[in-house]
């Protein structure tokens, strides 16, 4: 196993260990995840009659839209604040959880975000939506934190508000470079959004794998097809031995592209690509073991959902608090959130024990001041002036460290310890000797 350097020091000195993070050495961190958090409401306005002492925090998502819901994002959420008030309350304090549908539109969003205003939030916490230039603002005119954001959107990572705890799609894709960097592919195609998102993918993915002198083709995909075979061809070329394909699209649009990449029954092209383009339910949906994510790479935020360091999770999406809804602990969307409370919990923890209100301000306050945040479900965390990302469109990601997992067996589970730090991946900067 490696050491536990932290993310912000200088990459030019880190050798092929020291950059791979272990991720054992954390587990008995996570082992501490919350015991507190609380009751919501679920959309609907804020509560006028809530108790000065209370905490209101919100979580928001799509659901009822199609392939972007994320439904079980605000499930846990509601869940985590059962439990957390069930056993005391957080520091003797309720937790109200708001929740709110986002609908997968612009109006939603700048909704939700009006609600958390409205509803006095000390932070938004995890919430998904594609909308951040929409959402964002409003947070920021009220001066509440956003912790742990999907990090879909680029607000997210450049907001003085937003405090990211995963690298998002940037550091996947990089990460997914990196890892068929190793793998020993001649020349790699990338299946992804016809979107300006989509696009932004492909520098990411060419600076990981420009140092190898690695072929790099564009495969550009609809949204929403039941049909990629087209698409397939196009990135499966002539099928050559040392052929890689990744894919970065949604989860259900990536099922319809292997159905089609089963279709057209490809010899030689190995498949990859990344947490929530495929997650566990799309593996056994696909087949498992016998389907074609047998084998393939795929690159993660944090460990896999088999890892025990999930078990504090999985204990309160098994609990009462959950009311018996079903939340897919494998869900990308369901973990960024815990990792978001978690970082929540601990904030409030340490400004109640220095006797300071837990407010927005204060929140934000302590989060800007550089302290490290270790939750045991990443790399240590810091939001300090120092540790920004080099990079005006995304300074505010500061965890630029994945996880190289592979499909053995049907289920997810790591191809090797540790995480993987693709810092230079996403500065463009040279790699490390």
């Amino acid at each position: 196993m490696s050491s536990r350097r932290g993310p912000s020091q200088d990459h030019s000195t880190i050798t092929e260990r020291q950059r791979r993070r272990p991720i054992a050495a954390v587990a008995a961190a996570a082992a501490l995840l919350p015991t507190l958090f609380s009751a919501s409401a679920c959309g609907g306005p804020a509560d006028a009659a809530t108790k000065s002492g209370d905490l209101t925090v919100m979580t928001w998502a799509p659901s009822g839209t199609g392939s972007a819901d994320r439904p079980g994002m605000t499930a846990l959420a509601e869940a985590i604040g059962k439990d957390i008030n069930t056993k005391g309350g957080l520091n003797g304090r309720t937790i109200r959880v708001l929740t709110c549908n986002e609908h997968n539109t612009a109006a939603g969003a700048t909704a939700c975000a009006q609600q958390a205003v409205d509803a006095n939030a000390v932070a938004v916490i995890g919430s998904y939506s594609q909308y951040g230039d929409r959402f964002m603002p409003v947070l920021e005119r009220a001066g509440i934190p956003l912790i742990g954001g999907y990090g879909i959107s680029q607000p997210e990572f450049s907001s003085p508000l937003s405090y990211p705890v995963a690298g998002g799609m940037p550091a996947l894709i990089g990460g997914s470079g990196r890892q068929l960097v190793e793998a020993g592919c001649k020349s790699v195609s990338l299946v992804r959004p016809d979107t300006p998102a989509g696009d932004n993918l492909l520098g990411y993915l060419a600076n990981a794998l420009k140092p190898a002198g690695i072929k790099l083709l564009d495969v550009k995909a609809p949204e929403q097809s039941s049909d990629y075979s087209a698409v397939i061809r196009k990135a499966v070329g002539k099928d050559e031995a040392g052929n890689c394909m990744t894919s970065a699209l949604a989860a259900e649009p990536t099922s319809n592209l292997l159905d089609s990449y089963r279709r057209v029954g490809p010899k030689n092209t190995r498949i990859a690509s990344v947490i929530g383009s495929v997650q566990q339910s799309v593996v056994d949906s696909t087949g498992g073991d016998g389907g074609p994510l047998s084998g393939a790479y795929v690159t993660g935020w944090f460990p896999p959902e088999s890892a025990r360091i999930w078990d504090s999770l999985r204990a309160v999406v098994r609990s009462d608090a959950a009311g018996g809804r079903a939340i897919d602990v494998a869900d990308p969307g369901v973990q960024t959130t815990w990792v978001g409370y978690e970082v929540f919990r601990q904030v409030s923890d340490r400004l109640s024990s220095a006797g300071r209100p837990v407010t927005a301000k204060t929140i934000t306050a302590l989060l800007d001041g550089g302290e490290q945040v270790d939750v045991g479900l990443t790399p240590p965390l810091n939001w300090g002036t120092t540790n920004m990302l080099p990079s005006t469109e995304s300074p505010r990601l500061v965890n630029t460290w994945v996880t190289y997992q592979v499909v053995k067996g049907g289920r997810l589970a790591l191809q090797q310890p540790g995480f993987v730090d693709v810092r230079w991946v996403l500065t463009g900067a040279r790699p490390p000797a």
